[in-house]
C-alpha cells in the first residue's frame, strides 16, 4: 500500500447535499469543502463525486484504497457498511463503481466487497508496514466471524504487507469509527508518527503513547515520535465532539491541517507537523463545522496515485 506522501494524481471529495445529514449546516459545510477544494485543485486534480448518489460525504472511507502491484495501479473496492452497521451506506457502496466506469479514477480495478474495511482505519509507510487499531477492525459487524490472525493475513496478502501493527489502546469521545487509526496516529515519513497525547478525559491515550515507545521499525529502529496536542474540548448539545489533529492530509506540495479556532494548539500542531514535512506547505483549515458530524478533514477526502 502507497503511503500517502508520494505523488498524487487526484484527490476525492464527495460533496455535502440537502439529503445528509449536513442539511442543517449545509453553508457551513460547504464553505469548509470550497476551501479545501480550492488548496488541493491548485496543486492536484480534484475528483468531487456531485451527481452520483450518495449517503454520506467520508470518501476516506467509502473510496478506493490504492496499492502498486508490478509497477501498475491497483484499485481495491472494499465494502463500506457505515462504521459497524451503525449507518445507511448502500449509495456510498456503488460510488467506487460508477467512478471506475466513468474513468474519473486510474488504475486497475478488484472488487472486495465481502470484506469491510475503511481507508481512515489503516495507515501505511509505503515500506511494508501498515498500522490499525484493534478496537476498529474488531469491532461487532464488521468481519465476523474472521479472527484478527485471520484478518491480517487478508490485509498482508491485499495491502502488499510485511507485517501489521495493532494499537491496542486509544480511541475518541465522540467518535462514531470505534478508533480509526488517522484520528490517534499518523505515519510520516523517515520513520516518523505523529500521535495526539491526553488529556484528562482521555488518559488510555497515554496507554497508546506507551505503546508507540516500545514500538521498532521494521529494521528494529525505534521511531521518531512527535506528540500533538489535544484540542480543548468543543460541544455540540452537550456532546464532546472529536477534534483532533492527526486528521491531516498530504497533497502534493503541501499538508492541510484541521484547525479548531484555538490559535494556541493550531499553531502547535501546525508546528509539530511542520517538522514532519519540512519540505511542504502547511496550511490550516478550520474544520469546526466537519467535526459536528464527528469526522474532520483527512475523513473527508481519499486520495489517488
Amino acid at each position: 500500500m502507497l503511503a500517502e506522501w508520494e505523488p498524487q494524481s487526484a484527490v476525492q471529495l464527495t460533496w455535502p447535499h440537502k439529503d445528509t445529514d449536513w442539511a442543517p449546516i449545509l453553508p457551513e459545510i460547504t464553505a469548509v469543502y470550497g476551501e479545501m477544494k480550492r488548496e488541493i485543485e491548485s496543486r492536484e486534480t480534484v475528483v468531487v463525486v456531485d451527481d452520483i448518489p450518495h449517503n454520506d460525504t467520508w470518501a476516506r472511507d467509502h473510496g478506493f484504497i490504492t496499492v502498486e502491484e508490478n509497477g501498475q495501479l491497483i484499485l481495491l473496492d472494499f465494502k463500506f457498511n457505515g462504521w459497524g452497521e451503525k449507518y445507511a451506506a448502500e449509495l456510498d457502496n456503488d460510488i467506487n463503481r460508477q467512478l471506475y466506469e466513468q474513468q474519473l479514477v486510474k488504475g486497475i480495478y478488484e472488487s472486495h466487497l465481502d470484506f469491510v474495511l475503511e481507508g481512515g482505519s489503516i495507515e501505511s509507510d509505503g515500506k511494508g508496514t501498515i498500522f490499525t487499531t484493534t478496537c476498529c477492525l474488531m469491532a461487532p459487524h464488521r468481519n465476523q466471524p474472521l479472527t484478527q490472525q485471520e484478518i491480517e493475513q487478508q490485509l498482508k496478502e491485499w495491502l502488499g504487507a510485511e507485517r501489521i501493527v495493532w494499537i491496542n489502546h486509544g480511541s475518541l469521545i465522540g467518535d462514531d469509527t470505534d478508533g480509526h487509526i488517522d484520528t490517534l496516529v499518523r505515519i510520516a515519513p523517515n520513520d516518523t508518527l505523529l500521535y495526539i497525547g491526553a488529556d484528562d478525559e482521555h488518559p488510555d491515550l497515554l496507554l497508546m503513547e506507551q505503546e508507540l515507545q516500545q514500538l521498532r521499525t521494521i529494521d528494529g529502529h525505534p521511531y521518531r515520535l512527535l506528540r500533538l496536542p489535544m484540542p480543548r474540548p468543543i460541544y455540540d448539545d452537550g456532546e464532546r465532539l472529536p477534534a483532533t489533529y492527526a486528521n491531516y492530509l498530504v497533497i502534493n506540495g503541501a499538508v492541510l491541517v484541521p484547525t479548531y479556532n484555538q490559535p494556541d494548539l493550531d499553531q502547535e500542531a501546525i508546528s509539530t507537523i511542520g517538522k514532519a514535512f519540512p519540505d511542504r506547505e502547511i496550511i490550516g483549515i478550520d474544520c469546526r463545522a466537519v467535526i459536528r458530524q464527528h469526522g474532520s478533514l483527512h475523513c473527508c477526502t481519499m486520495q489517488y496515485y
